[in-house]
């Protein structure tokens, strides 16, 4: 399936994964819709992909408020895709983290995803729409509780989606495990190296993935037509092994 001249939504797409899947959805042939919770970040994203000859727009959205998602998609007139890259990360077992921050993980992951999917699904295009959203893999239930019961929960939820949105549409997830990207612009760049080799010696594959190599998985689930109700890991095989 061709994105050319197609409307592609992306949620948290001024950084990272999500930056990444727009540029390339743009270099398709695809228009923009693109948001983040930073104005000046989104809007000088915006300026360099209208500079590059994208079609691309941003509006500034709080995936975690209803009235914030709500406006948003009552102020488009639909998409043909949407990537969601709603979701946050955390360390911490049922017993040592402490309750809010595993509530916290569990309203990112499960919470603000159900939400979008919810507001979103009436603006779907007919005839090969998608909704895609974000995972995760690599962590356990004792050092990544709320993380993982959030992670485990996108994936039950684009099982349903898929369904419920049949045939006019469908619904994936991508699941990737830790890569280097601007979510972790707050740790030192001793730590992000530390953390880049724990997570390489940890992977089969013996290192970590690069930003393409995920991004990709979203221009696939978006351009696949006959795939919906999957969650793809992009993980090296880290769940693989205990």
């Amino acid at each position: 399936m061709s994105l050319s001249n197609k409307t592609v939504v992306v949620i948290g797409g001024s950084s990272g994964f999500g930056n990444a899947t727009a540029r390339a959805a743009a270099e398709l042939g695809a228009t923009l819709i693109l948001t983040g919770r930073d104005a000046g970040k989104l809007e000088g994203v915006v300026r360099e992909f209208t500079e590059a000859g994208f079609t691309a727009s941003g509006t500034v959205m709080d995936a975690a408020d209803d009235a914030s998602v709500d406006a948003f998609f009552t102020g488009i007139a639909g998409f043909d895709h949407l990537v969601s890259m709603a979701g946050g990360f955390m360390g911490g077992g049922f017993l040592s983290a402490d309750f809010a921050t595993i509530h916290r993980a569990v309203e990112e992951k499960l919470f603000a995803n159900l939400r979008i999917a919810r507001a979103a699904a009436p603006k779907i295009a007919p005839g090969g729409g998608s909704m895609t959203f974000t995972a995760g893999s690599g962590g356990r239930p004792q050092n990544a509780s709320g993380a993982i019961i959030g992670n485990d929960a996108i994936r039950t939820m684009v099982r349903g989606l898929a369904v419920e949105l049949a045939p006019k549409a469908r619904a994936n997830a991508v699941s990737p495990t830790w890569t280097e990207t601007p979510l972790w612009r707050g740790m030192s760049a001793a730590d992000v190296t530390a953390t880049k080799k724990h997570f390489a010696e940890t992977i089969p594959l013996g290192r970590t993935a690069e930003i393409a190599e995920v991004s990709g998985a979203y221009l696939f689930l978006m351009q696949n037509g006959f795939i919906t109700g999957q969650t793809i890991a992009i993980d090296g095989g880290v769940d693989l092994v205990g």
